[in-house]
Parts: structure tokens; C-alpha cells; sequence
């Protein structure tokens, strides 16, 4: 299992948009449906998440309803093997959506598009093939301006397996800051991410329609990144938290799908009335909840 996984926020549609991204990557598939209990915040019995794969990549949609909006502070960048593999890839996703960069030929890629799809995910649609497929990116705009290279180089202290490949700083140009970041490229627990900064006027910024899930194995685990995610940020519910950069993380325990996924819908039950009433998650009350005889 990733350490790390995008999970998108959606009000209703999160088996639709997943089945559809599924429908145009090789190596992809729907994992898992976990659905409400009663007495939660959307009808019992419907979907409540869908865990999925692409390029062998993990992903994760909820139906929370229409409080969270997916912004393209936080995009993904497909990269491509072929201009035909980039035509194909952006006739999907632009149908229905809305182009935010025209897909064409530009400086740091003879055929790139920026596109925000139907579901309201941001997408960037390159010729520059990689390793890993799909590679998140973070736009910092608005406050959050000129905060990208601080980013970086703190989430590669807090996660393992971490490393910054490059940072290009803007000098002389007309429409950003001198020693902000054009772009970065980075890892933390062997997965790829970059990050760019932004002076145009943007109508958005970072917000929970757009998560990255934590998967941890231990309690300590999860007490070690809600304290380092928390610092300078500010807790939620659930298991979510937003960073000092205005970034939201789920913190899970690995085996927490499993228990609001059981067959039996009480078992179900008791570990959601438990959960709702958690910032931190604390895996040891919600066992005892799913144990309860």
C-alpha cells in the first residue's frame, strides 16, 4: 500500500468519476466500495468511498456532499509517453470540462494542456514521460504565495524516504518574485510531487475537496504526523487536519477501511458513532467499538 494517496471530495459522484478514470488508464481498477451506516451524514446504504488504482497508483473518492469544492491548487499531472497518448488522455478529460491552459506547444513541453474535468479535478496533460505515472502537484497562490519551496522542504522532513530532486527559482522575470519557485520536483516516502508558485490573481486556493490520505500502522504513527501536520495548522475532524500551508491530510490507520466495510452493519455502526466524535483518530476506542458484543 501507498504511504500517500489523493482522495477527492465529491457530493455524489464518486463511483461515476472513479469508473471513469479507470475507464482510460492501463492498470487500473476499483478496489473497494465501503458504504454509509445508518445515521450518517448522506442516505444509509449509499456510497460513502471508493478506494481505486491507476497505473497501479492508489486513489480515493468520497461522497460527502456539496461542502467541499476541488480546486486546481492541487492538479495531477498525467505525464505521457506519445503525442497520440496526450491527444487521447485530453479528449477525455476536456469533454465536459473546462481548459485552463490550451493544449499546445510551450516552453517547458513541445505538447502540454491544463484542464479541469467535468468532475471539477484539475488535470496536466504532458509529453514528458516518467516513472511514475501520475504526479500530484501544489500551486501556492493568493497567501500562500511564495511558501512552495518552504513546503517542500518541509514535508521531506516529516515523511521518510524523502528527497528534493530540483527547485528552479524565478529571477528577472516580469510576472513573479525573484526567489519564488517556477518549479519543484521532490519525494516523500518514495513518491513523486512538485510544486510551483503563482502571482496571478487566482479565485481559489487549497481546500479539503482535495486530501491526501496518511496510511499508518501504529497509533504512535498516527500521533507522530497529526503533531507534525497540526503545528501551525488546525485540527478537524475525523482524522483530518489542514498544514500551515492550508493543506488537508487525512491521518488513517491502515485496517480502518476494513472496519467501517464489515458485513455486519452494526459493527459498521458503532465504529462511525465512535469515529464522529474524534479529531485524532484513536484506533484503540474504535477496536473497541467494532469489538463490542
Amino acid at each position: 500500500m501507498q504511504k500517500t494517496a489523493p482522495c477527492f471530495w465529491f457530493d455524489t459522484q464518486s463511483v461515476e468519476a472513479s469508473e471513469f478514470y479507470v475507464s482510460m488508464f492501463e492498470n487500473s481498477k476499483i478496489e473497494c466500495i465501503a458504504y454509509y451506516p445508518e445515521g450518517g451524514q448522506m442516505p444509509t446504504g449509499s456510497v460513502l468511498s471508493v478506494r481505486f488504482t491507476l497505473c497501479n497508483q492508489e486513489f480515493n473518492a468520497i461522497n460527502g456532499g456539496p461542502i467541499f469544492e476541488i480546486t486546481p491548487a492541487i492538479s495531477l499531472t498525467i505525464h505521457c509517453d506519445s503525442a497520440q497518448e496526450v491527444d487521447t488522455i485530453w479528449e477525455e478529460l476536456s469533454e465536459g470540462g473546462t481548459v485552463l491552459m490550451e493544449l499546445g506547444e510551450y516552453p517547458f513541453c513541445e505538447k502540454f494542456g491544463w484542464v479541469r474535468d467535468k468532475f471539477g479535478v484539475s488535470w496536466q496533460v504532458g509529453l514528458f514521460p516518467n516513472e511514475q505515472k501520475i504526479v500530484p502537484c501544489f500551486m501556492f497562490v493568493g497567501q500562500q504565495h511564495g511558501r512552495a519551496e518552504e513546503a517542500v522542504k518541509y514535508y521531506c522532513q516529516v515523511f521518510e524516504n524523502s528527497k528534493v530532486e530540483s527547485i528552479e527559482l524565478y529571477h528577472g522575470s516580469d510576472i513573479e518574485p525573484d526567489g519564488t519557485v517556477v518549479q519543484a520536483k521532490f519525494e516523500f516516502s518514495n513518491q513523486k510531487f512538485t510544486a510551483m508558485d503563482s502571482a496571478w490573481e487566482h479565485k481559489f486556493t487549497f481546500t479539503e475537496g482535495l486530501s491526501f490520505y496518511i496510511y499508518c500502522n501504529t497509533q504512535a504513527e498516527i500521533d507522530y504526523f497529526w503533531e507534525k501536520l497540526t503545528d501551525g495548522g488546525e485540527e478537524s475532524q475525523c482524522g483530518w487536519l489542514k498544514d500551515k500551508f492550508g493543506v488537508s491530510w487525512q491521518i488513517v490507520n491502515e485496517d480502518f477501511e476494513k472496519l467501517i466495510s464489515n458485513e455486519n452493519p452494526k459493527k459498521a455502526q458503532r465504529v462511525m458513532d465512535e469515529l464522529f466524535k474524534m479529531k485524532k483518530i484513536d484506533m484503540q476506542k474504535l477496536l473497541e467499538a467494532y469489538n463490542q458484543e
